[in-house]
């Protein structure tokens, strides 16, 4: 059976969306990160780079949310959209840029050091976040989904990070973005969405953003490279 190694966080949310939508048996792995499970011995096998999500099927490795996705869905042959330039276009560009500055912002609105003097890098990342989702709003203006008129794996990658607008932007960020949260609403009511976000609630992960957590969750801040 497939193993998928995960958390709670926003890219193996949407990997969880996609084992419930596709109906694959799977085997949920904890890799209780703020623990530091990520860098044990076993799990850098599994994942070089020491991060969730990742999958074991069958003793193929594929880690990285959208590469997950990606050979899943070729995999199936479910979820697909038939545009194979727009629909890698489209999870390139939520793979390379919603993805990364999404979490960047949350980092630096949350996360960074309140003794230290961030504000041109949470600016910074604010502004690319914003920016990125005000590309998605606009193409999803005249459109129901990211690609051509069905649900796809570009729906469920960017909603791993959009419902999280919010957190990343302030209460009010997704009345900038209404086509946005048309789909992420849409998405969300589905019933594999639930059971997707409802995973990380059979497992019992450490909640606390202690000193240990942040050792293990944000490795720079003790080690210094240049």
């Amino acid at each position: 059976m497939l193993k998928f190694y995960f958390n709670g966080s926003p890219n193996p949310t949407k990997v969880a969306l996609y084992l419930e939508e596709s109906g694959l048996p799977f085997e949920p792995v904890k890799i209780d990160t703020r623990k530091g499970e990520q860098f044990t011995p076993e799990f850098l096998k599994i994942n070089p780079n020491g991060k969730v999500p990742a999958i074991d099927d069958g003793g193929t490795i594929v880690f990285d949310s959208n590469a997950i996705l990606l050979y899943l869905a070729e995999k199936t042959g479910k979820f697909l959209p038939s545009n194979r330039a727009e629909f890698l276009s489209w999870l390139m560009f939520v793979a390379s840029g919603v993805g990364p500055f999404s979490g960047q912002a949350v980092h630096f609105k949350h996360f960074a050091p309140k003794d230290q003097n961030h504000d041109y890098a949470n600016n910074r990342y604010q502004y690319e976040t914003d920016r990125h989702y005000k590309i998605l709003d606009a193409h999803l203006k005249d459109r129901r989904y990211m690609v051509g008129d069905s649900y796809s794996i570009v729906d469920m990658a960017m909603w791993g990070w959009a419902r999280m607008v919010p957190f990343k932007l302030g209460d009010d960020a997704f009345a900038r973005y209404p086509n946005v949260k048309r789909l992420v609403d849409e998405i969300s009511a589905r019933p594999a969405a639930a059971r997707a976000i409802a995973l990380k609630d059979k497992f019992t992960f450490k909640a606390e953003m202690d000193d240990e957590a942040r050792a293990n969750m944000f490795k720079h801040m003790t080690t210094k490279v240049a």
